[in-house]
């Protein structure tokens, strides 16, 4: 049974990047996973630098600033050099990237809104409680090491 439910927990959630990732594509400018994913962390943590940003991404510290340079060519992020240590850049996002975040984000809420509203009242009420108790229990269970599987 509980593999069973592990195949269906997986249709779900790649039915839900696909429509995660859907809303993204929509985006002018057109930016890729990694590029939207950078801008929303750097949106997340104000104070992030280079370096910073590419341990969060799990990417070289090189991929990081070629990705901040596509950002920044585009409008979307701006580099500044930290007042209390010239030799740290800290990143922010414009406000045009704040604007493009916004917009993803209301896509990203209308298109699951949609699916949410073609699902009945209690059938909204189990998948809120099946999201807690997985929450919850996602807690409690202990964490493997990466590559044990």
């Amino acid at each position: 049974m509980p593999d069973a439910l592990a195949e269906q927990v997986l249709d779900a959630v790649e039915g839900l990047v696909m429509l995660w990732f859907s809303a993204a594509e929509d985006s002018i400018p057109r930016m890729s996973t990694r590029q939207l994913l950078a801008l929303q962390t750097v949106h997340r943590l104000p104070e992030l630098n280079l370096t910073t940003l590419a341990e969060h991404l799990g990417i070289a510290l090189p991929t990081a600033s070629r990705l901040c340079d596509r950002l920044e060519a585009a409008g979307l992020l701006q580099r500044t050099v930290q007042p209390f240590n010239r030799r740290e850049v800290q990143l922010l996002v414009t406000q045009q990237g704040r604007r493009l975040l916004a917009d993803v984000t209301a896509r990203r809420t209308s298109r699951l809104t949609g699916v949410l509203d073609a699902m009945a009242q209690g059938e909204r009420d189990s998948l809120r409680h099946g999201l807690h108790a997985f929450h919850r229990a996602r807690a409690l269970a202990p964490r493997r090491a990466p590559g044990n599987g």
